[in-house]
């Protein structure tokens, strides 16, 4: 009977088979069918501007019409891409003007004229800088494939080809598209339009770093190093990264992958199925906090490559473009992810065990002192993405609840949970990759079948703990995982001794040109009691004047139970508000190891934290 080891590597080789084979059928498809052909110039970047021409198959039709996506997958939120469109014009192959007349707000039909294609211009505004939009200016473009062609409505799959014409001052363009047929410098040909859209494009002037894991090569490939980001350090810890997590999956669903990695003084990353689009400060490499949150950043996304983009809910694809596409299992997809991103970092041995936990206990404290925990469970959380996760308001803390932070720290109880059932002969690594045997194909699971995945590689029935945990708002059962680890809460040591707690509000407040305003009222605090309003800008506690500066420092004067009235500014007009210091809650959420573990508590910990040193 073969060992453990080789029945893991037959799995994986079972796995990477029926996702070569499915790829395969899918591209042959779009192979039969003529491609959209496009050209994207920059003739004058600074001005931020893409001109695109794109010859589009008339497949025999009177009339042909083009869309822009309105959201990219994995943001979610409709953004209205089309907004940033404009002069848009159409030509029989010979150069003749067909009429084009908008049929939506995303949509424009073309007269065909009875011509086999049509050439297609138009010019897209690129200046927003995130990781799922468009940014061009004198020294590089970044584009997105959502945000940036215009593709046929209602036809069945075929390639989508890219030719990038650059300025004389760039050298390379840089995606993870394969090469198109024939050859041509800074050509790329996509097997269809989901592929087209899952592949930033970047132009400029790029330094890269590669390297290869198990065969599979892969890159970080940076813009904007400017001399201070170090790229080789960054590229060494990616590489450990990438071995880590193969390690726990034990394959590569991809045959290359890269990671692009703008230093362009943003933050952000977005999953595609074979390379990420990364965004930080070229300093990031000189703060060893802010490097280990990027590091964990770029560990979430490669993590999205086999958790979303093959193991994925069967709402998130195929993709309808112009629509939402609902799922109620986003804590599982980005929440799940969240927990593994920085474990990885971890487990590769970049971080200590005592960064990595200091990192899950601010995922916990940000849950833990978030009102709306107690209001949204985190399955409508993630079902209302598109409605509330990207539309915050002052409220949002009240009234909903980030499936990121709650699907993360799920992650760790559930984790903890599957071992203790099991007698950690197995783990949440492995109900991920049972579930990636059953739902990586073109379905996707649906509701509760990841669930019962959970039940049966636990052998309990976990159905209860996932009501709890996932559809309802119970707070979360943290001490069963504690034990099972030799974990406990430190205590709350912001005060020593008998003193009395300080005084406290449960205001946030920002400075504004020499203001102190209002920013957030947390439900149930002492400042929302006494009616303090988002933009009410404070004056005075008591009878004395306070501003920005003395604000941390005039609350220390104050214990939990002080009466007091302070008078504010709300649009103009002062208003006294009566208050009642209240006390802060616990800060008690830093985890830590109990001081006298059990020899079994320590191997706990070990496997769980350092699995590839344990034996």
């Amino acid at each position: 009977m073969p060992g453990a080891g080789s029945r893991q590597r037959l799995f994986a080789y079972v796995i990477l088979i029926a996702v070569l084979l499915s790829a395969g059928r899918s591209s042959l498809s779009a192979q039969m069918l003529e491609p959209v052909s496009y050209t994207v110039r920059f003739p004058a970047p600074a001005t931020h501007y893409a001109e695109i021409e794109a010859e589009v198959p008339a497949d025999g039709l009177e009339a042909v019409e083009l869309m822009m996506a309105t959201w990219t997958p994995g943001s979610y939120l409709i953004r209205e891409y089309a907004r940033h469109v404009e002069a848009v014009r159409a030509a029989t192959p010979a150069g003749e003007p067909l009429a084009v007349a908008k049929s939506s707000k995303n949509r424009w039909r073309i007269e065909t004229g009875g011509a086999d294609r049509v050439t297609v211009s138009y010019r897209v505004y690129c200046r927003e800088m995130s990781v799922r939009t468009n940014w061009i200016e004198a020294d590089f473009a970044m584009l997105n494939g959502a945000p940036t062609f215009l593709t046929p409505v209602a036809t069945a799959p075929r390639p989508h080809d890219v030719r990038i014409e650059l300025p004389p001052e760039w050298s390379e363009s840089v995606t993870a598209l394969p090469p198109a047929p024939g050859g041509r410098p800074h050509s790329y040909r996509a097997a269809d339009f989901d592929t087209l859209v899952d592949a930033p494009i970047l132009a400029g002037n790029p330094t890269t770093y590669s390297f290869t894991v198990d065969g599979t090569p892969h890159a970080l490939v940076n813009i904007g190093e400017g001399g201070v980001w170090d790229g080789p350090t960054a590229a060494a810890d990616i590489e450990r990264i990438v071995h880590e997590q193969h390690r726990t999956w034990g394959f590569f669903p991809y045959q290359r992958y890269l990671f692009l990695n703008m230093l362009v003084e943003a933050g952000g990353g977005l999953e595609h199925k074979d390379s990420t689009l990364l965004m930080t400060s070229r300093w990031t490499t000189r703060d060893r906090r802010r490097y280990l949150r990027w590091l964990g950043t770029a560990s979430h996304e490669l993590f999205h490559a086999w958790n979303v983009k093959q193991l994925r809910p069967a709402a998130l694809g195929p993709f309808d473009y112009e629509r939402e596409a609902f799922t109620p299992a986003l804590w599982m997809v980005e929440g799940l992810t969240s927990y593994y991103g920085p474990l990885a970092v971890h487990r590769a041995g970049i971080s200590t065990r005592e960064e990595f936990l200091e990192a899950l206990s601010a995922l916990i404290e940000a849950l833990q002192t978030t009102p709306g925990r107690l209001v949204q469970p985190v399955a409508d959380a993630s079902y209302d993405a598109w409605i509330k996760y990207y539309r915050p308001d002052e409220n949002s803390p009240n009234t909903t609840i980030s499936y990121y932070t709650k699907g993360a720290v799920i992650g760790f109880l559930l984790d903890a949970r599957v071992r203790e059932a099991t007698g950690g002969r197995r783990n949440l690594d492995d109900v991920l990759k049972a579930a990636y045997g059953l739902y990586s194909d073109e379905h996707g699971f649906r509701p509760g079948e990841f669930e019962a995945v959970a039940s049966e590689v636990a052998g309990v029935d976990l159905g209860h703990w996932f009501d709890r945990a996932v559809r309802s708002t119970d707070e979360l059962d943290y001490e069963p995982a504690l034990a099972w680890y030799g974990l406990e809460f430190a205590p709350d040591t912001r005060e020593g001794g008998d003193a009395p707690a300080p005084a406290w509000l449960g205001l946030d407040t920002r400075a504004d040109r020499g203001r102190l305003l209002v920013a957030g009222v947390r439900r149930g605090t002492p400042g929302y009691e006494a009616g303090f309003n988002v933009g009410d800008e404070i004056l005075a506690i008591g009878d004395y004047r306070v501003g920005p500066e003395a604000w941390r420092q005039r609350l220390g004067l104050y214990r939990a139970g002080d009466a007091v009235t302070v008078l504010v500014a709300r649009r103009e007009r002062l208003t006294r508000l009566d208050a009642r210091f209240g006390e802060s809650p616990p800060a008690g959420w830093r985890l830590r190891p109990v001081e006298s573990p059990s020899a079994a508590q320590t191997r706990r910990l070990d496997a769980w934290l350092d699995p590839g040193r344990v034996r």
